[in-house]
């Protein structure tokens, strides 16, 4: 008797699964590693770097899990009580479909504006206490006063530190400190048009902080068309996809993308061939892999993950021919 065929999900399911990093799904793969090299490179040294690699391979996670970027969107820069350590130094900057030179340079300083006040914050909280306490002496100060005879009085410019000496003193401390942003990278750079490179361009030769453009495979020639940029081009990194035994040892310690939970059970050998066969090694198609398994499995009732639900789950999703 012939087994009954597995059933698709007819409507999709909910699933918190997600194309962003996590702390508790994210891998410290080899290309992150090489990508990490990368941008210490070109921090280090001010150059102008350039990574391009296939969708999928896991360039713009790598540079939200380097840049710590997820952090920002978290924390309110003036009033949050949460300590950062190390401090962020590095902008992860994203261009829109449509972009123009002073939007870029608008964006990509205000980025560096909260970074800077991020850097800031610790010097502020020191002033804020110490001028809370000298204007409590102060205003001690004058209340005492009224109680003595004119005579005896003091004038409150006497005491020491005064008051205006110690916010001057703050505000010069501030002033003086170094912007902390040393990184920009900017993803999607494959929008950028030359106007809006010379933008970059124009920012990068400013000083203080070195330059990533990430991107698809041929920015590099795009960009060699344009010689006042190609000529600051310090470093290329290529992203490529995982390497097979990489991806073997992820699915034999049955790693899933966050909110995904698969079977336990070890994979058979034909199972780990045909994920790694089907998704080419790609990162983001695995991911949908994975969760597209695990529909599979809640819809047929199933506990085990067989060659027959992979290959149900991969008929559901739009991955090029196999």
């Amino acid at each position: 008797m012939q087994a009954a065929p597995l059933q698709k999900s007819s409507q999709p399911q909910r699933s918190n699964a997600t194309a962003t990093s996590s702390d508790e799904s994210f891998v410290e793969t080899l290309e992150y590693k090489r990508f990490v090299e990368f941008c210490d490179a070109c921090r280090q040294y001010r150059y102008i770097g350039l990574c391009f690699g296939p969708p999928g391979v896991g360039k713009t996670l790598s540079a939200i899990r380097y840049s710590r970027n997820e952090i920002i969107g978290k924390v309110d820069p003036w009033t949050a009580e949460l300590s950062i350590e190390p401090l962020l130094d590095t902008i992860l900057y994203t261009p829109s479909v449509i972009n123009s030179p002073s939007r870029i340079d608008h964006d990509i300083r205000r980025q560096r504006e909260m970074l800077a006040g991020f850097a800031r914050r610790p010097l502020r909280r020191e002033s804020q206490a110490a001028l809370v306490v000298l204007r409590a002496r102060d205003e001690a100060h004058r209340k005492a006063n009224l109680d003595k005879p004119l005579q005896k009085r003091t004038e409150v410019s006497s005491l020491k530190p005064m008051y205006l000496e110690a916010f001057t003193g703050f505000a010069a401390r501030e002033k003086a400190m170094a912007d902390p942003t040393t990184l920009v990278l900017i993803d999607e750079a494959d929008r950028l048009r030359m106007t809006s490179l010379e933008q970059i361009r124009a920012i990068f030769d400013e000083g203080g902080a070195g330059l990533v453009l990430i991107g698809m495979p041929g920015i590099e020639k795009r960009m060699a068309r344009f010689p006042q940029f190609y000529s600051r081009i310090g470093f290329v990194h290529e992203f490529r996809p995982l390497n097979t035994p990489e991806m073997q040892v992820l699915l034999e310690r049955h790693w899933t993308p966050s909110g995904v939970h698969l079977p336990q059970d070890p994979l058979l050998p034909e199972v780990t061939a045909a994920i790694i066969r089907m998704t080419a090694r790609n990162f983001r198609l695995l991911n949908r892999l994975l969760a597209q398994i695990e529909r599979v499995l809640a819809v047929n009732g199933l506990h085990q993950i067989t060659s027959d639900v992979v290959l149900a789950a991969r008929e559901s999703l739009v991955i090029g021919q196999v």
